[in-house]
């Protein structure tokens, strides 16, 4: 039986968190830069920790005006403060509560840039080694960023993305773009079955991409979130295809 983890950014204040939670495996919970706060973060932290969901910091850009969503320009030493002090805000409400974190995945703006520079790149996976070198970095599958945690000696987890578009390039359709998200049910299931299966999934013009899927993201701040997980959810299962944490 094929077997996936399912998840889903959390903690960014859209308030369905709690009946998305039942439905994924893997929770990136906003770190108060982009979104959150402490406040939120031990709220998230205890529903994950409720359904058996695996924790993970998610950091991103100091720019809540822009959800984490517009690139800003850091040297490599901010950005690896900036992600370090992110991810130890989340250790410790982890450490008070008695669970543990199991990964880190950058948000928007971060994730992209670090998707394609190597600079940025190295900067997250250095700050994600320095917290814990036991951590799993997620990134885009087959970006610089993947490779990055991997010369730093991280174990990496490979994201694909069932409710977004791709570029030829592997890229993400960027959100201003028409077509950029899948924001039905039945198109974003069988983007994630094929994700799954077969490792491919078909670009914006029509090319074949081979992409390792190690998991699949959901969004979770549109207002059609919990149903679009449920379909997925649904889908996946019935496709025979096991959902399980990454560091399962």
């Amino acid at each position: 039986m094929p077997r996936v983890d399912l998840n889903c950014d959390l903690g960014e204040g859209a308030g369905h968190d709690a009946e998305l939670m039942p439905l994924i495996t893997s929770a990136n919970i906003a770190c108060g830069a982009h979104a959150g706060d402490e406040a939120t973060m031990r709220a998230t932290v205890a529903l994950a920790r409720q359904q058996g969901v695996a924790i993970g910091a998610h950091p991103g850009f100091a720019d809540r005006e822009n959800f984490g969503r517009r690139e800003l320009s850091l040297s490599a030493e901010e950005i690896r403060a900036l992600v370090l002090g992110q991810i130890r805000a989340l250790q410790a409400i982890m450490r008070e509560s008695g669970g543990l974190l199991a990964h880190v995945k950058p948000h928007g703006a971060l994730y992209n840039l670090a998707a394609r520079d190597t600079v940025t790149a190295r900067a997250i996976a250095a700050a994600v080694h320095e917290a814990d070198p036991r951590f799993r970095l997620v990134g885009l599958a087959g970006s610089r960023l993947i490779e990055a945690g991997t010369a730093a000696g991280l174990v990496t987890v490979s994201e694909v993305f069932v409710d977004r578009t791709y570029q030829p390039d592997g890229s993400l359709t960027p959100r201003d773009r028409p077509g950029a998200m899948i924001p039905d049910g039945d198109g974003a299931a069988i983007q994630a079955i094929r994700l799954v299966r077969d490792g491919r999934v078909r670009a914006t013009d029509g090319s074949e991409l081979a992409l390792k899927a190690d998991t699949l993201c959901l969004h979770g701040d549109g207002p059609g979130a919990v149903t679009l997980a449920r379909h997925v959810s649904a889908a996946l299962k019935a496709a025979g295809v096991e959902l399980k944490p990454a560091a399962g």
